[in-house]
């Protein structure tokens, strides 16, 4: 088989004569790293590429090259393909490969060490190919015989390589032109006999081709790390943008507040200071009497100190046995423990308390207040979505409103619906960002407002209201108990009974809270959740209870706090 591939390779171009030779040799990635070079060479004269011209069958020859094969030929045909031209081509250097390969020129260049042939004496010329059978590096030259010899034609030439050793098995010097899966590792034949046998071994080319297909796998998973990365990082700027616009208006709010708790406090402490001038005065005089008294007995207790540190160091210890049992005892005081100036000062103490008390009131709705007009700006418009509506709840025209029926509606049933809770969802979900809503609640006994996410469970009555469960919501029972749905409940104490109620939601904070509107109270929140899909605006006007609990829920557009 050999013998004959080797006869007619001699009337074959260069190229097909290398494809029978060199293509079951690449066993290795060649030092450059340029996996495809071979579709950068010519041919004919083995060497990249000048003036590269395209014959009509789509094969690359250099245009010197093609002419000579040509000569003055009329009727010419394709050196590779053999296919025939019965009007001689035309023929124009291809502009836009002569880039490409002008490109690879330089990438080798910078790339590629120099490789010198092996056979030359005196001044070597470049390498052009590695012969793995005669383990030597050639140059255009010395490879001639190669190409005109019927025995060398036979030998595997690879692109030229500074350590073509290295491609040469070092215990039975045979070409590495098998590859063992299981050791993972180059091998020659022998190889495969003695320390490989019974291994999974495959042709070298194969073994590469599926180190390359690995690879490729972990480039993907990488470069999908890295834009991963690369998007969190955008994440965090944007995130860290918000911040930067929030604090500036979060700024802008304290200064309103504390300056409005300024005025508050200015006119408080007026009032403060003349009452704490007239006590002051007696609290002053008592206080003179008891400092007297005092001062006399420090005095006493000054000289018990004295004597006391003279006998610490007497050495009339006769003395100090005669005396030791009346210093020993505590001398004769007042007793200070529950003594105090006029309780006219504690009186001042209460009106402070009193003030400071207002003052924390006064303080607490001014930040609340701020607090609602900063998150109104992140009002939105909600609709109800009737897929998602039990049977027996009935919705205005706009989807705005939603009242308990007494009549199950002929409603198609979808994966989307609740079927027994009296539920429903705005049309509209949110996956980050912030959003807010109001809903009047006016007139009802029973209510359910707040968020849920896309995954909640629809079917079935046991729908447990908790955030494991996918639910974040506010509740009124009985007309007066309101309980956060936190698992377990909380129950909540409320100065006055909400007439609309504010939901405001901070999907990356991980944050949900609800307000009073009308009072601007602050009623609940959920803090440090983990949203990992979308948030839906979930309602339930619970059921009409015989018509106490009819009023319907309204959502109503936010009108901005002043």
């Amino acid at each position: 088989m050999r013998k004959k591939m080797a006869e007619s390779s001699s009337q074959q171009p260069r190229e097909e004569r290398r494809s029978s030779t060199e293509e079951s040799v690449h066993f290795a990635p060649e030092p450059s790293g340029l996996l495809s070079e071979d579709q950068f060479l010519c041919s004919f004269c083995l060497n990249v590429f000048t003036d590269p011209v395209s014959t009509p069958c789509g094969h690359n020859f250099c245009m010197k090259c093609i002419k000579t094969c040509w000569g003055d030929s009329e009727q010419c045909h394709c050196p590779f393909c053999k296919e025939k031209f019965v009007k001689r081509p035309e023929l124009k250097v291809n502009t836009a490969f002569r880039e490409v390969v002008d490109h690879f020129k330089k990438k080798c260049d910078l790339d590629k060490p120099e490789v010198l042939c092996d056979a030359c004496i005196g001044v070597k010329k470049k390498a052009l190919k590695s012969c793995v059978d005669c383990r030597l590096t050639l140059c255009k030259s010395h490879l001639e015989s190669h190409n005109n010899m019927l025995k060398l034609k036979e030998h595997k030439l690879i692109s030229p390589l500074k350590n073509l050793e290295d491609y040469i098995c070092q215990k039975h010097r045979r070409p590495l032109e098998l590859f063992c899966r299981d050791d993972q590792m180059f091998a020659c034949m022998i190889c495969t006999m003695t320390d490989h046998k019974k291994h999974n071994i495959v042709p070298v080319e194969e073994g590469i081709e599926e180190m390359k297909s690995q690879l490729k796998k972990t480039q993907t998973e990488v470069q999908q790390m890295i834009q991963d990365r690369l998007k969190k990082i955008k994440d965090i700027k944007h995130l860290v943008e918000l911040r930067k616009r929030n604090t500036k208006k979060a700024k802008a709010d304290i200064i309103i507040v504390f300056t409005a708790l300024m005025c508050s406090i200015e006119r408080s402490q007026a009032e403060l200071l003349k009452v704490m001038e007239e006590k002051q005065k007696a609290a002053e005089m008592q206080a003179e009497d008891l400092i007297e008294e005092l001062e006399q007995e420090i005095t006493e207790l000054k000289w018990r100190d004295t004597e006391l540190e003279q006998l610490s160091h007497t050495e009339d210890h006769l003395h100090l046995l005669q005396i030791y049992p009346s210093l020993c005892r505590p001398p004769h005081t007042k007793n200070w423990t529950d003594m105090s100036i006029d309780p006219i000062i504690d009186l001042s103490v209460d009106i402070v308390r009193n003030v400071l008390s207002q003052l924390q009131k006064s303080l607490n709705e001014m930040i609340i207040e701020s607090e609602l007009k900063r998150i109104q700006q992140y009002a939105v418009d909600v609709t109800l979505d009737a897929d998602t509506a039990q049977i027996y709840l009935i919705l205005s025209d706009g989807g705005k409103q939603v009242t308990h029926g007494d009549t199950k509606q002929n409603l198609p049933d979808n994966p989307k619906r609740f079927d027994r809770c009296s539920c429903v969802l705005g049309k509209e979900g949110f996956s980050s960002g912030r959003f807010y809503y109001e809903v009047q609640v006016r007139g009802k006994t029973d209510w359910d407002l707040g968020v849920a996410r896309k995954s909640i469970n629809r079917k079935g009555k046991n729908v447990t209201l908790t955030p494991q469960n996918g639910f974040w919501t506010v509740v009124l029972r009985n007309g007066n108990e309101y309980l956060a749905c936190a698992g377990p409940l909380v129950l909540l104490s409320l100065r006055k009974r909400p007439q609309k109620v504010g939901v405001f939601v901070d999907y990356e904070e991980g944050l949900v809270s609800f307000y009073d509107v009308e009072s601007r109270s602050h009623i609940y929140s959920f803090t440090s959740q983990y949203f990992t899909e979308k948030l839906y605006p979930y309602f339930s006007p619970c059921n009409n209870d015989g018509g106490k609990n009819s009023a319907p829920l309204i959502i109503s557009p936010v009108s901005k706090t002043k």
